[in-house]
């Protein structure tokens, strides 16, 4: 069913109902000034000075784009001297452990945390591997570690004062 079908089932409407509505008129207000308005016959053209275009910055954007440029190449030499401090301060690091390499110290306590690191890793792996493996376990392991840590930082401390100084 189309709409004209259906329109012309419901009721008929009155003459007055059939006719549109009355057009409304043009609104004509003369309170607003016309002294706003911009004078197109008015000199609206700049001049500029004849060596304008021998200059090295002409315009405000360019005057800004020169002053970000600055900075961004100030900030790139500020972050290269941080990375070349950084350098030198994580090679002066480094330079202290080579210069001890030969301390049978430093040495006994690389070997010692190989061995018991691996030794635990392992014993782990089997314990995990029967299906005994609980947090009882690790936690009991973690705490001897952490005792013999002490024990041998304290150790290790007397043999460097008094056996082996650094140099």
């Amino acid at each position: 069913m189309s709409y004209a079908d259906a329109a012309a089932k419901g009721p008929k409407q009155s003459p007055e109902e059939a006719r549109a509505p009355p057009m409304g008129g043009v609104y004509h207000d003369e309170s607003e000034s016309t002294a706003s308005l911009i004078d197109v016959d008015g000199p609206h053209v700049q001049t500029v000075e004849p060596e304008f275009l021998e200059q090295d910055v002409q315009t405000t954007t360019q005057a800004e784009r020169i002053e970000r440029e600055a900075e961004e190449k100030e900030k790139r030499k500020r972050e290269e001297e941080e990375q070349k401090r950084a350098k030198a301060s994580k090679s002066k690091k480094s330079s202290g452990i080579c210069e001890n390499s030969s301390n049978p110290v430093f040495l006994a306590n690389a070997a010692i945390a190989t061995v018991i690191g691996a030794g635990l890793g392992f014993g782990a792996y089997k314990q995990h591997a029967r299906g005994n493996l609980s947090w009882e376990l690790v936690g009991l392991s973690a705490g001897a570690v952490g005792v013999f840590g002490a024990v041998d930082y304290f150790v290790s401390k007397w043999f460097l004062q008094n056996k082996f100084p650094p140099k």
